[in-house]
């Protein structure tokens, strides 16, 4: 992750350092092969040069192959980065969390990168609060931020709110909700009224239902007789959306609008399904995703999990802290809350000082085939 700066040269320069580190060409019949990503160790060595960080994800177990593609990914980012300043120390949590996290703690390392379980989160960070040695967590769970725990993952509410305001942008003012009953549902009802609310406009109807049954339908059915709503959001699957959409327009209606969630990215049912063609939804950039997945195929023989995004560019983000980081000296907390950003493969982001992670999205329109991109994500924060 490389810090945004106002400076005009030096956004240059790093945002060529980002291109490079997740462009790198395998030449024809070369094999650029580097080391395996790092493994739990039982000692480590003593180290006066560089600083020691922690990277906590599952290596066995049914989620062992996403966390070795973390795992990998962090790799790829020493590599690119030619980082001389950083030692990582990968340690299992699917042998337990707290377990790891205590080892991780005994080895000295000074920053925790992960979990990936939001229910790992807090046994991670009972242990290291107490030692002072926050967590950078690729998870999306923002009930779980805190001042030290930084949640990387995409937040719901931050998804929420790009695509309503960018409806509102293009005079759409009264909105509507079809949400789930349940926990998720309530989170999302209370996302998308601050949403709505920041963007001036109203939320003029919700509707609830039971999911795992076809309540969805009915729920829509209610929804359109009240009318009066431009958008409605679906807060849900776009299987769940496919099935609710006939019930509230008619095909090749232009009102109302179809508005999805940031789980909507990378579901082929978009492109397949006539009634949700022109619905927008919010996504997190994937133009580099295609030129870091090929290097990741060229060195390690398989594809990338999408996630792995986050441990490269957690790492760009350490890389770039560790240059004012002295040696076994705790973690410079306030460098994260930094209101510039920092900008990595995904794109910009950047913490609150609570811990709450925002991204600069994308909104994508889903059509015949497949989706395409009505409004880029911005290049940097304005404020």
């Amino acid at each position: 992750m490389i810090e945004l700066k106002a400076n005009r040269r030096k956004v240059i320069a790093l945002g060529a350092v980002v291109l490079l580190a997740g462009c790198k060409v395998i030449p024809k019949g070369v094999q650029d092969v580097p080391p395996p990503a790092p493994t739990p160790t039982d000692t480590l060595p003593g180290d006066k040069q560089r600083q020691r960080i922690a990277l906590l994800v599952p290596l066995t177990g049914p989620d062992a192959a996403l966390g070795q593609s973390i795992a990998n990914a962090t790799t790829m980012a020493l590599l690119d980065t030619n980082a001389q300043t950083i030692r990582i120390t990968t340690y299992d949590t699917a042998t337990g969390a707290a377990a790891a996290a205590s080892k991780a703690l005994q080895d000295g390392n000074r920053l925790i990168l992960g979990p990936v379980s939001a229910s790992d989160i807090a046994a991670v960070s009972a242990v290291a609060r107490p030692a002072k040695v926050p967590l950078i967590t690729y998870s999306g769970d923002t009930s779980l931020a805190a001042r030290d725990v930084f949640v990387m993952g995409l937040d719901p509410a931050n998804a929420m709110q790009r695509v309503v305001s960018f409806a509102s942008s293009k005079g759409m003012h009264r909105f509507a909700l079809l949400a789930p009953k349940g926990a998720a549902g309530t989170r999302a009802t209370a996302a998308y009224a601050a949403a709505v609310q920041a963007s001036g406009g109203t939320l003029v109807s919700t509707q609830t239902y039971d999911r795992g049954n076809r309540s969805i339908v009915s729920a829509a059915t209610r929804l359109k007789a009240r009318g009066g709503f431009d958008a409605v959001l679906i807060a849900d699957s776009p299987r769940y959306a496919a099935m609710a959409a006939p019930s509230l327009k008619a095909t090749g209606a232009a009102l109302p609008k179809i508005l999805g969630t940031d789980g909507w990215g990378g579901d082929p049912a978009i492109g397949k399904t006539a009634s949700l063609r022109g619905a927008w939804f919010p996504a997190i950039s994937d133009g580099r995703w295609a030129r870091f997945s090929e290097s990741y195929r060229g060195r390690f023989g398989v594809a990338p999990y999408r996630l792995s995004t986050f441990g490269y560019d957690s790492v760009l983000l350490v890389v770039r802290i560790a240059r004012d980081w002295r040696v076994n000296s705790p973690f410079p907390l306030a460098r994260l809350s930094d209101r510039d950003g920092f900008l990595g493969l995904d794109g910009p982001f950047r913490f609150s000082a609570n811990g709450v992670g925002e991204r600069a999205l994308e909104v994508r329109e889903a059509r015949s085939g497949g989706v395409t991109i009505i409004s880029p994500a911005a290049e940097k924060f304005l404020n």
